[in-house]
């Protein structure tokens, strides 16, 4: 990869920074510890200015109240927002138009606007529809009537089924599968399981990243609907119609079930469960392990299984810790209760 040379003048104007100090050129961004010479590095909180005098970037972002440094710095409001701003800007390479490789495989019908780098072993199926700058790493598997918008990267061994509909800018991570049939069947007398025809899709708005070994289901009828800007971390499961507000957060190894509603600038911590059929208002936090049996409010913060009020589980999970002390005082309380009653006994 070619690197950029870049001005931290020309930087701290792109983030609305304060340049002080030499107009040192930098290529890239590292952290405190790593940073060598000819790169960025940022701090985040004041009380973290004494690592910089150890620091061997050439330059530093820094908040609007750090003190004076002998590096050339830009002070910015938010430095880890600057920061990554800057470092997409620095990574940023012009999109090649590698065309199709004659190892991929196109079905008929399809339609593709523009410019495209699909790799070898990419397999597209029939009437799918490509937008402006999609990249397809190798090994990826598009079914028909797939519908892909503009400046698309989809990472090796990426499986999007067939009538799913992605936006423009969304990233998909290697191994995810978006338009898997969901999980769902009916039962006879005998407890035997028959499967539910699945003829729904799955919509991706723009924005999106999904991360690697994700399965998002398609729906029993109609969609299941991520929306604009939302970020999946990798190995959660999405069911059949569950719909994502936008912005939210889903980390890893959670899992939503069939037909839940999640608003928007919802957060999902690690190894979340949500249950089906279930109402998540906008902003609604659910702390890591939690499992959600029922609607939440907007701006509810639950934790906990089943999920409750973070606060209340906190005191909860503290009472919890003293148990065996409790118990131990309980134990020691009845056997003086018991010496008590004898003794009452042997008076009368």
């Amino acid at each position: 990869m070619n690197k950029r040379k870049v001005n931290i003048s020309e930087l701290a104007a792109m983030v609305d920074g304060e340049w002080r100090g030499e107009d040192v050129a930098v290529d890239g961004l590292a952290d405190l510890a790593g940073a060598g010479a000819g790169q960025l590095a940022y701090i985040d909180d004041i009380r973290k200015m004494t690592a910089a005098a150890e620091c061997s970037a050439s330059a530093l972002i820094v908040p609007l109240d750090a003190g004076q440094l002998s590096l050339p710095v830009i002070k910015v409001s938010d430095p880890a927002w600057a920061a990554t701003v800057i470092h997409h800007h620095l990574l940023h390479q012009d999109f090649v138009d590698a065309g199709i490789d004659p190892k991929a495989v196109v079905g008929e019908g399809c339609s593709i606007a523009g410019a495209v780098a699909v790799a070898p072993l990419v397999v597209i199926g029939d009437r799918v529809e490509l937008g402006h700058r999609v990249e397809i790493r190798a090994g990826v598997v598009i079914g028909a009537d797939v519908k892909i918008g503009s400046d698309v990267l989809l990472h090796p061994n990426v499986t999007i089924l067939d009538g799913s509909v992605i936006g423009d800018r969304v990233i998909i991570h290697s191994g995810a599968v978006v338009g898997s049939d969901g999980f769902g069947y009916a039962h006879d007398r005998a407890g035997r399981h028959l499967k539910k025809p699945h003829v729904g899709y799955v919509q991706v708005d723009d924005d999106v990243e999904i991360g690697a070994n994700v399965c998002v289901d398609r729906g029993t009828f109609g969609r299941t609907w991520i929306k604009r800007g939302t970020k999946i971390d990798n190995l959660v499961q999405i069911a059949h119609n569950v719909e994502i507000g936008e912005d939210s957060i889903i980390v890893s190894q959670s899992g939503i079930a069939g037909s839940t509603t999640l608003g928007n600038g919802v957060i999902m911590g690690g190894k979340v469960a949500v249950n089906g059929h279930l109402k998540i208002g906008n902003r609604v936090t659910m702390a890591g392990k939690a499992g959600v049996m029922n609607d939440q409010e907007d701006g509810a913060v639950v934790a906990g299984f089943p999920a409750f009020s973070h606060r209340k589980w906190l005191r909860a999970a503290a009472l919890f810790q003293k148990l065996p002390d409790l118990a131990k005082e309980v134990r020691e309380l009845r056997k003086k209760l018991q010496e008590l009653s004898e003794k009452k006994s042997a008076d009368k």
